[in-house]
């Protein structure tokens, strides 16, 4: 079966065919980390993470590439204000950023090349579009002449013409229909603060567009298989990436390009406002579970809008109640002889859960074959209990759609020390028939968000979501 992807490039769906065969280059837009990553940032961080893990589904290699934009005018701006250095500002949301994606499983990239540590490759190109005729020099700083450029506008289908005019532009990110020189490299100013190096082409700091493309080479080669992002990053971002990339270069930049749609909260844009501007600590605050969270941004296709609300964020945490009671009763097995219906049941859900994301990740499809897997095997075992080899095939069937997913087969956080004795007086208690005791106690461990089950091969707890 073939993997065919929305190329926003050609803006069709094209069956996905990587430089090298087996392995894949995919580089995906990071978080500026002058502030924590809110939600919105991490509807793209899944959605990529869900491309990532449908690839290794596919049987691919992937070398993920995830740049941390670590210098700009926002970071720059206010760790001036804070009268700290730039990675004393930018260090702790780092941190945050890493702690995050780890609490929502988002697999971690191969690379997270951070803007700082790239200067000479920034510079490297700049010099490089120098000779090729596509830069020039105006007041100390080092511009894109997109004029040189024939081909911009090509991403995002905006033709020049037709553009807002701008001779240049010096601010990282500017309005989406203003075609302006933009700057790669920026001289030093007083309000730059310690931010500058000294370069052969002067003393200053890189413009926030010429990172993406300095970093993805750098780690990927001059053309590489997948760029992602948000679909606010494909103009004027993306755009510049190309022209500087394919300037310096002269050889295609990206193969395909793939860009999520926006995030909204209860039906409107967030912002904090409106008192709907969420990061993941925030959700963590008011006691959501993230693997909820992770279950409701991945439960929408990509290119569809999304929109959270807490309603939905409910209905997330019941999918995964009856996804991990599924797994969780796979346990108790009686039967003898294997199910031959077991093994075609297993299969035709996988073969549809495959053929759905193999359209362009079609994820609603998808989810659908996992509860008819889950509904059919329940089904089979009503007329015919599992036996060992029908338990490994649904178990390893699950498996293979969490590889995807990520919300199955998670690890449940450690349960602290006062949890663990109180379930171990329980369980004396009802050694001792003390019936009363036991009932209190699992009472006061449901008040504290951990139910106990109870079976035949002993006690088991979960965590409420």
């Amino acid at each position: 079966m073939a993997l065919n992807l929305y190329n926003t490039f050609t803006r069709r769906k094209e069956e996905f065919k990587p430089i090298e065969s087996g392995k894949v280059g995919m580089y995906t837009c990071g978080p500026t980390v002058y502030a924590p990553a809110h939600l919105g940032n991490y509807r793209a961080y899944m959605f990529e993470d869900i491309l990532r893990r449908y690839l290794i589904f596919k049987g691919y290699e992937v070398t993920q590439v995830m740049n941390l934009t670590d210098i700009d005018d926002k970071t720059i701006r206010d760790s001036n204000a804070k009268g700290i250095t730039l990675s004393e500002h930018t260090q702790p949301f780092k941190e945050k950023f890493f702690r995050d994606i780890d609490r929502l499983h988002i697999q971690r990239a191969e690379h997270y090349p951070a803007a700082t540590e790239h200067i000479n490759e920034m510079v490297e190109l700049v010099k490089a579009l120098q000779e090729n005729g596509h830069a020039y020099e105006s007041g100390g700083s080092i511009y894109f002449k997109i004029s040189s450029f024939p081909d911009y506008g090509k991403l995002s289908h905006m033709k020049l013409d037709e553009l807002k005019a701008g001779a240049r532009i010096d601010s990282d990110e500017y309005e989406k229909d203003t075609a302006s020189d933009f700057a790669l490299w920026k001289s030093w100013s007083d309000e730059d603060g310690n931010a500058f190096w000294e370069t052969d082409i002067g003393k200053g700091r890189p413009g926030w567009h010429i990172e993406c493309s300095a970093m993805s080479m750098k780690y990927l080669g001059p053309t590489f298989d997948i760029h992602t992002g948000g679909i606010d990053n494909m103009f004027p971002h993306h755009e510049n990436e190309i022209a500087q990339s394919e300037g310096a270069n002269k050889v295609k930049f990206v193969n395909y390009w793939l860009h999520c749609a926006h995030l909204i909260v209860e039906g409107t844009k967030m912002a904090k406002s409106a008192g709907n501007y969420f990061t993941i600590q925030d959700l963590v605050d008011k006691g959501t579970n993230l693997s909820a969270v992770r279950y409701l941004l991945l439960a929408t296709h990509y290119r569809q809008q999304l929109n959270f609300t807490f309603e939905a964020l409910e209905a997330a945490k019941n999918a995964i109640t009856r996804l991990r009671d599924f797994r969780d009763s796979l346990d108790n097995v009686s039967g003898d002889t294997a199910n031959p219906d077991i093994e075609t049941i297993a299969k035709k859900a996988l073969d549809k859960f495959e053929n759905s994301m193999d359209d362009d990740l079609n994820i609603s499809p998808a989810l659908a074959a996992v509860y008819d897997f889950i509904k059919d095997i329940n089904v089979a075992r009503e007329t015919k209990p599992l036996s060992q080899a029908d338990d490994n095939v649904v178990a390893e069937t699950l498996k293979r759609f969490d590889i995807v997913l990520g919300v199955i087969y998670v690890e449940e956080e450690s349960i602290d020390s006062e949890i663990e004795e109180l379930i171990e007086k329980r369980l004396q208690a009802r050694k001792d028939k003390d019936f009363a005791e036991a009932d209190r106690i699992r009472d006061q461990l449901n008040e504290m968000g951990i139910i106990l089950e109870d079976s035949a091969s002993g006690t088991r707890w979960k965590r409420k979501l």
